[in-house]
């Protein structure tokens, strides 16, 4: 499933909505949860976690893990495996999910840089240990559009073998850190 690109509008629909793209974040930071478990990581009602939970499992994101249950009543959620990418390029779908496709992208945004600027808001300074660690980049690039696939290509094989890799058990303590990439051709 890595790399696989996304293009069915039940999935997009899924992903356009913030406390469902939340749910996705708090899965995959913390494993896999109850629906008690996320309501508590992300201060909503439980009936309200269990009804984005649903939408999430009928796109295929995340999966029922029914033997963490403790009994029949329990229910355990996780991500499905891989990285979450779409398509929202015109010509690509019908005008509909271009539409979703385009507000999931434009969610997906707003929510990295929300990331951003709370962890700045928060004050790293208060963290020394993670002060000359947490970074920003950017650049301009002169690319074809296959050169920037490439890039591309190059960027998520980097974060999928840092994703996915193996925690050595060596008693340090880790801790999620969130991070993202963007590449378009831009003006400045």
């Amino acid at each position: 499933m890595y790399g696989d690109v996304m293009t069915d509008a039940s999935i997009l629909t899924a992903m356009a909505h913030p406390l469902r793209r939340r749910i996705l974040d708090v899965l995959e930071v913390h494993g896999p949860s109850t629906a008690s478990l996320l309501a508590e990581r992300t201060g909503q009602a439980v009936g309200n976690i269990s009804h984005h939970v649903r939408i999430l499992a009928e796109a295929g994101l995340i999966e029922e893990v029914p033997e963490l249950a403790r009994d029949r009543r329990e229910r355990w959620w996780r991500r499905t495996a891989g990285p979450i990418s779409w398509s929202s390029s015109p010509g690509d779908h019908d005008a509909a999910t271009e539409a979703v496709g385009l507000a999931a992208s434009a969610l997906n945004l707003d929510r990295q840089v929300a990331y951003v600027r709370q962890a700045r808001a928060t004050g790293l300074t208060e963290r020394p240990e993670w002060v000359n660690t947490a970074f920003s980049t950017d650049s301009w690039l002169h690319l074809t559009p296959d050169e920037l696939a490439a890039y591309a290509a190059e960027i998520n094989a980097v974060v999928v073998r840092w994703s996915t890799r193996e925690i050595p058990d060596d008693g340090q303590e880790r801790e999620p850190v969130f991070t993202f990439v963007h590449g378009f051709p831009a003006t400045p």
